[in-house]
């Protein structure tokens, strides 16, 4: 990761730039970011920010992942939340975390002020726009998100997890819709229940059925390759239509 400065240092090669926030740009205003962007690099299990500290610059993930949590009053936290590349972490106009941002694995940030942004945005109309619309986006998988956990089965909440995780590997690379599709699981198998409600050992009994039928094929500890992703997005209870892309 050590490198990473140096092969992102222009955003035309930023793994991400079609999809975040930025990705509208053009390139006089790619020089304005790249004059105000820098990054931050955390450690798997590193906290971002705490619930209720004051954030003083908003980021996108360029990668690793991170996961967003709440705290009961009673002590216990809550997983709400996963933030994978292109993902776009903080809120201009709000300097306080309502949640705690913890690396799920090596993560890079690629980080503005947060004062900086907000006249950004002003001056790029189309910035603002860009974040409207992922934010509609995040809206609209939430929905999706209430639906997984109220009325899916145990194997369609998995399938519908590994689904939405091949669908950002596919968008993320402009990956054709007949290749196979392999990712990296960026959750052990309890952050899998307790994301998704369930028991580590219906995780890890429905991972083996998945993989024992075919749908999907595990390299190593995590590493996921998925052959057929309709024949997944149908184990997921989800219409095949709905993905345009597929």
């Amino acid at each position: 990761m050590g490198s990473f400065t140096n092969d992102w240092k222009k955003c035309k090669n930023c793994p991400i730039r079609h999809r975040a926030f930025c990705s509208r740009c053009e390139p006089d205003e790619f020089a304005k970011l790249e004059s105000l962007k820098y990054y931050r690099t955390y450690n798997a299990g590193q906290t971002v920010v705490w619930a209720g500290d004051k954030m003083n610059f908003v980021a996108s993930v360029v990668t690793g992942t991170a996961t967003l949590r709440e705290t009961l009053i009673d002590g216990r936290t809550l997983m709400v939340g996963l933030l994978l590349p292109a993902d776009f972490l903080g809120r201009p106009g709000r300097s306080i975390s309502p949640y705690e941002v913890t690396a799920n694995t090596d993560l890079v940030l690629c980080c503005f002020r947060r004062n900086a942004f907000e006249k950004m945005m002003e001056e790029m109309p189309h910035i603002g726009r860009r974040l409207l619309e992922m934010s509609l986006d995040e809206l609209d998988a939430a929905r999706e998100w209430m639906l997984i956990l109220g009325r899916k089965s145990a194997r369609e909440k998995i399938a519908s997890l590994l689904v939405a995780l091949a669908q950002r590997k596919k968008a993320l690379h402009q990956i054709g819709p007949n290749d196979r599709l392999n990712f990296h699981l960026p959750l052990t198998r309890e952050s899998v229940a307790d994301y998704l409600g369930l028991t580590l050992e219906t995780v890890c009994r429905q991972i083996s059925a998945l993989k024992r039928d075919r749908l999907i094929e595990i390299e190593g500890k995590r590493d996921i390759i998925v052959p057929d992703l309709t024949a997944l997005i149908r184990e997921a209870g989800d219409d095949v239509g709905s993905y345009p892309s597929i």
